[in-house]
């Protein structure tokens, strides 16, 4: 018996991991391939991924697109006169999500490290493929992650059921001088604005 369950072992097919996307593309969700990557596939998956796991007010979920777009408008009043490719990577923070999906910080802490590091070599690989470093230099970084913040301090209070007290708490106060009243978007509309917004900036990127 135990002869026939390890000949039935080594003869099994390994489970697949790729991903087929609706552009056509199979990707490698262990080496992922920037030639894998193309910006329709990831606006579709993240105008249909909802923040806070879909526990918002109102007729459509916030998407992880509707958020990126925000995250890149705060990190300019942030910064003024960020570089364009800045503001893309501040546009494409949360890419991974169209094919992980948008798991809340706690439980991303729970996983741990193998979880970091599928997500970074994703994260990498979408950078190469629209001309970023693979990596994000740290104050870029920390730049985006304060936007990230202040985006969650609105969607907190205004989506989520948060008092302004928590959420402060949580995400610390959103930059003096920027207002934002969220009103999420059907996911057609989600989709079609980020990639408006990525063609605009894809077209400022140096040569």
């Amino acid at each position: 018996m135990a002869k026939g369950l390890r000949q039935t072992k080594i003869g099994a097919k390994a489970p697949r991991a790729w991903q087929r996307m609706l552009s056509g593309r199979r990707l490698d969700l262990l080496d992922p391939s920037p030639m894998d990557i193309e910006i329709g596939d990831i606006a579709h998956g993240l105008a249909r991924v909802a923040r806070w796991n879909g526990q918002t007010v109102g007729d459509n979920g916030f998407s992880v697109a509707q958020h990126s777009l925000v995250v890149e408008d705060i990190a300019a009043h942030l910064e003024p006169g960020l570089e364009v490719r800045w503001r893309l990577a501040a546009l494409l923070h949360d890419a991974a999500e169209y094919v992980i999906g948008d798991m809340i910080s706690p439980f991303k802490a729970a996983l741990g490290i193998d979880y970091k590091t599928f997500e970074e070599k994703l994260e990498g690989a979408i950078h190469i493929r629209f001309g970023l470093p693979p990596k994000t230099p740290a104050h870029i970084k920390a730049l985006i992650k304060k936007a990230d913040h202040a985006c969650a301090f609105f969607e907190a209070t205004q989506l989520a059921g948060f008092e302004k007290t928590e959420s402060v708490a949580l995400f610390g106060l959103p930059p003096r001088g920027y207002e934002l009243n969220i009103e999420p978007w059907a996911p057609s509309q989600a989709q079609a604005r980020y990639v408006e917004r990525f063609e605009v900036l894809m077209a400022g990127m140096p040569a």
